[in-house]
């Protein structure tokens, strides 16, 4: 009896080792490449597995043929470069639009004659209106058009040029439609542009732009998320963080989103943060907070509400800095940017929207604008502490020392963009080189221990996320060489983690995401050139060879086996 006992005892420990040795089949294993995992460790490993949407195991080709069974597929990766799922902390749309494109033109001629074709074309009594994803900075003569310059390319028709998210370009027949002279009074948080002689040049920023009424947009639909998913794709993106505005509307396109989830078209992960640029009062807050008829942390893996996106300044020619602009731009040492958003207003709604419980993002560009942020978030942080929350500064051009140390303080993230790749030059006439040369200074805040993730702010700067990462690796910019040396990130394995696990912390979901690790949802792309070792110049040019979400393949390039 005994002796049976024994041997069963010792049968059930042979099969529970044999069961340790032998971990359960997984559907796919990955072999022979080159495994970036951004880990704790930043390791390196040859390939990984995966079980349904999650990694099991990542390391040597050896440990890997363990989860190899009768039904597993393996894929020989032939020694190209695995990252985890690039991502974008700062995206609204992937450009393009029912508007005039200038993307593609290269000089103030190719624009104007781009402006004069659709003018012909256009219907009378109709306005033209283009597309917001181009910068006078990639023009040979770097600079805008003027609203007479407008004029003769479309004589007598209304047109409006939409640059980024914070200006309006307008034809002389445009200012005449919505009556905007030189008397004409400058709304708070707004900006009407003049020459050296005092005439309009048909420049609107930010609030500024409320005198105009463009046509109402086409309204967002199922077809503009799939679009977003499938343009982003071949970049090996994976997921992307939508800070209040996706194509005109931000309600209509979250509930799109979870349709698409619910109709498993979804290819890409949505971190979205409801529109909160126009609260004035802590009475407008709870209004707005009942209209959203959501809250803060909703959702899944798939779609995710975050937060609430503020907006204290402007943009590239509004942001508000303690320092005046150069001249004329500074309007003899009077003009240092935009407010728009007061600041007690502002410090209202952040109180209100922290007691409420929600994760407060705010635009900023200046640093006088950063000043205001802080104050703000310092003022929310006596209430309840925001530490811990990953409340975010989106932007933060331009900073002291002494701001980088409160944001350290107050335990905030950093969500930075590559706008000075395309933008240096026009930045350089704004503020000078002095602060130019040190927008957005990454390295600082990396040094300060601050998270910091990576993005683009596409439409306002194209959303290739190699161009980013390029502009990151060397601060070298399109047409006007390096900017910042000092604050070149070295650190190939340090770059990538601002767009994989950074990001992942960014919205809270590290534990379940970000990396290439055991537990985690399997994301990730196998690239066209070894990110780690390839020259600075050749990671513009990268592209994924195929792109997986939740262990789905969802994209592969032409060609690629």
């Amino acid at each position: 009896m005994k002796l049976r006992l024994a041997i069963a005892v010792a049968l059930a420990f042979a099969a529970a080792a044999a069961q340790a040795q032998s971990p359960a089949p997984a559907d796919v294993v990955f072999i022979n490449g080159k495994v970036f995992t951004a880990d704790g460790g930043d390791q390196v490993v040859q390939g990984f597995a995966i079980k349904g949407d999650r990694f099991v195991a990542a390391g040597s080709d050896g440990e890997m043929h363990r989860y190899v069974g009768a039904q597993t597929r393996v894929v020989d990766l032939k020694g190209h470069f695995v990252s985890p799922g690039i991502t974008d902390d700062h995206f609204h749309n992937e450009g393009g639009g029912s508007g005039v494109d200038l993307s593609h033109v290269r000089s103030l001629g190719e624009l104007l004659t781009t402006v004069a074709n659709a003018a012909a074309s256009a219907p009378a009594g109709t306005v033209v209106v283009s597309n917001s994803d181009w910068h006078e900075a990639q023009l040979k003569e770097q600079r805008l058009p003027t609203a007479d310059e407008l004029e003769q390319a479309a004589p007598g028709k209304p047109v409006v040029l939409v640059r980024g998210g914070h200006e309006y370009i307008l034809n002389q027949a445009a200012l005449k439609k919505w009556n905007i002279t030189r008397d004409t009074p400058v709304p708070a948080g707004g900006q009407i542009s003049r020459n050296a002689s005092g005439e309009l040049t048909g420049e609107l920023f930010d609030e500024a732009k409320k005198l105009v009424t463009l046509p109402p947009p086409k309204p967002v639909s199922m077809e503009d998320i799939l679009n977003t998913q499938k343009a982003l794709a071949p970049y090996g993106m994976t997921a992307v963080r939508i800070p209040g505005a996706y194509r005109g509307n931000m309600i209509e396109a979250y509930h799109l989103m979870k349709q698409a989830e619910a109709e498993a078209k979804l290819t890409l992960r949505w971190t979205v943060y409801m529109p909160g640029f126009s609260l004035r009062s802590a009475e407008a807050a709870r209004k707005a907070i009942q209209s959203w008829g959501t809250h803060q942390g909703e959702g899944d893996d798939w779609v995710k509400v975050d937060g609430v996106k503020l907006m204290v300044d402007g943009g590239f020619e509004g942001g508000h800095l303690s320092k005046p602009y150069l001249e004329p731009y500074g309007k003899g040492g009077t003009f240092t940017g935009l407010t728009v958003s007061p600041p007690a207003a502002y410090t209202e709604v952040v109180r209100e929207l922290n007691r409420d419980g929600w994760h407060v993002i705010t635009h900023a560009v200046g640093d006088a604008a950063l000043d205001e942020v802080l104050d703000a978030y310092a003022a929310a942080d006596k209430d309840a502490s925001i530490k811990g929350k990953r409340w975010s500064v989106e932007h933060a051009f331009v900073s002291r020392p002494g701001q980088v140390a409160r944001l350290k303080e107050l335990d905030i993230a950093v969500s930075t963009q590559d706008h000075l790749y395309l933008a240096a030059p026009v930045l350089k006439k704004y503020w000078g080189w002095e602060i130019a040369h040190e927008v957005t200074p990454v390295k600082t805040y990396l040094d300060a221990g601050l998270l910091v993730a990576g993005g683009t702010d596409s439409p306002v700067v194209p959303f290739n996320p190699f161009w980013n990462l390029y502009h990151m690796a060397s601060r070298d910019t399109i047409s006007d060489g390096v900017y910042g040396e000092d604050q070149k990130i070295a650190s190939r394995p340090l770059l990538l983690r601002l767009v994989t696990i950074n990001y992942a912390r960014l919205i809270g979901e590290e534990k379940t995401r970000g990396s290439i690790e055991p537990g985690k949802l399997a994301d990730f792309a196998v690239l066209t050139d070894d990110f780690l070792t390839v020259k600075p110049q050749a990671i513009r040019d990268m592209k994924a060879l195929s792109t997986w979400v939740g262990g789905r393949e969802v994209y592969r390039a032409a060609g690629y086996e």
